[in-house]
């Protein structure tokens, strides 16, 4: 069985605009080896084709098969609840395109669903709008419940900040579909066409990768390049299988033949 890797993208691959050093280096060698591997990001604002002309001005040559976001695993997983279904969004782009692509209609007004994303347009008045729709019986759902960075001059809310006030406005919980949500990190591993524990998520934050990866039996791979600080690990009651200050830091070979002993 053949053994594979979905990589966290912001914080794994790079850190903001500039590549993460030796990240490329890590996606060439596992292109090179023919190791199937997949992105995978929270952001539903972006396409795959934007994810892949980032990747590219960072010197990664990557397809957008390569590439798998909230907005995908979200328009997949409404379109089994209900197929054809309607969707009122607070969200942008990635996220509008795929609904549309798995046959959703979006609607101004009697939803099946409220769908919340990413976004820099959102108004008082939008998130007006879908408190009346979830009352009247629309269900709510998130790409992701990502936080705020609480730093200034960030000029995108975190996903959770909105859904907290929705939520706090209709008494109704959404229902999450991004990291660390099984839903999404399943779907990646079947796109991946691997059995779980022949497969390896690498990720630079415990709360959303690496709880991820543990609770659908993936190895895990904690890179200290983002987020999450080795000083801070031992507030968690789950660890990952490795640490490494980045993918550069990865013998992939010596790694690929750990599997043998576990």
């Amino acid at each position: 069985m053949n053994k594979g890797f979905i990589i966290d993208m912001d914080g794994v691959i790079y850190s903001g605009k500039d590549l993460i050093p030796g990240a490329d280096h890590f996606i060439a060698e596992l292109q090179q080896k023919g190791i199937p591997f997949l992105f995978l990001t929270n952001n539903s604002q972006r396409t795959p084709r934007d994810v892949v002309n980032k990747l590219a001005g960072l010197g990664i040559k990557a397809e957008e098969s390569n590439v798998f976001t909230s907005a995908m695993a979200t328009a997949w997983f409404l379109s089994r609840q209900k197929p054809n279904g309607t969707a009122y969004v607070l969200g942008e782009g990635g996220l509008l395109t795929s609904l549309h692509e798995n046959g959703y209609s979006l609607v101004s007004q009697d939803p099946d669903f409220v769908v919340v994303g990413e976004g820099r347009n959102f108004t008082l008045e939008m998130v007006n709008n879908a408190v009346d729709m979830i009352l009247s019986g629309a269900k709510l759902v998130a790409t992701n419940l990502d936080p705020s960075p609480m730093r200034p001059g960030w000029i995108n809310l975190g996903i959770k900040a909105i859904i907290a006030m929705i939520e706090e406005a209709t008494g109704i919980k959404a229902f999450s579909v991004g990291k660390p949500s099984p839903v999404m990190m399943r779907v990646a591993r079947k796109k991946l066409g691997l059995d779980s524990e022949n497969t390896t998520i690498i990720g630079d934050t415990m709360d959303t990768d690496i709880l991820g990866g543990i609770q659908v039996g993936y190895r895990t791979i904690l890179t200290l390049s983002g987020v999450s600080k080795e000083e801070n690990l031992h507030h968690y009651a789950f660890s990952p299988d490795m640490v490494v200050k980045s993918v550069a830091d990865l013998d992939l070979e010596q790694y690929l033949a750990s599997f043998g002993e576990k």
